[in-house]
């Protein structure tokens, strides 16, 4: 943990959780999928691969603006073929522990998948599904438009300048960041260190959540 402690020993009314990354790790299935994409439809694969993470798969097709591509076609196929890829899918160490932790009507799941492939690979985790989960959906514009998480703090009923976002991934820190959220980046899942000025988390099995009346808190152990 680094940077800011002002994250810690802090009342927050919500936390909010990017999904792929943050609290589960599937880039090993998600890349094998994106790998075949890539390779049938002519893409560098090396240079490709690094910028699918944390977006929606049809936002990133578009992104690529290939000629005579059906990015919902192609995107839906993304995902079916990811529904049935969850090998290594597993929690990132601790979360599902942290997770259960927490008042059920103060956290909610944010993320860039649609709403069946979450499920099938928080199942795969053991993930808990949350009251609130924001799925791609849900919203018109991805990642790192800040429309998700302003969406998740409005359905917990709270402001999303009292939430807690803990995110993994550029498109996902700029979301947030957007959004006007305080941000803790969770580094488990980082083959190199991360470069910025939030507060970092190397562990869930460094932190405990303290509730109150109405709020939330982080600590370290």
């Amino acid at each position: 943990m680094s940077a800011q402690p002002s994250v810690f020993n802090t009342p927050y009314r919500a936390f909010l959780f990017d999904m792929d990354g943050t609290i589960l790790t599937s880039i090993a299935a998600a890349e094998r999928v994106w790998t075949h994409w890539a390779v049938r439809h002519g893409v560098d694969v090396e240079t490709f691969l690094p910028t699918i993470h944390g977006a929606r798969a049809i936002d990133t097709i578009k992104r690529l603006a290939l000629p005579g591509v059906d990015a919902e076609a192609e995107a839906a196929w993304i995902t079916e073929a990811e529904i049935e890829d969850v090998e290594g899918v597993e929690e990132v160490p601790g979360a599902v522990q942290f997770l259960k932790s927490l008042p059920a009507h103060q956290w909610a799941i944010v993320t860039s998948a649609p709403r069946t492939l979450a499920l099938r690979r928080m199942a795969a985790a053991g993930i808990p599904e949350p009251d609130v989960m924001v799925t791609a959906e849900d919203v018109s514009v991805g990642k790192p438009d800040p429309a998700g998480y302003r969406l998740a703090a409005q359905r917990l009923g709270v402001q999303i300048t009292d939430c807690l976002v803990f995110e993994d991934a550029t498109v996902g820190i700029l979301a947030a960041q957007a959004a006007g959220a305080d941000l803790l980046i969770v580094t488990t899942t980082h083959d190199e260190p991360i470069e910025t000025a939030h507060a970092t988390l190397a562990s869930y099995e460094l932190i405990e959540a303290r509730s109150g009346a109405q709020n939330l808190s982080l600590h370290t152990l």
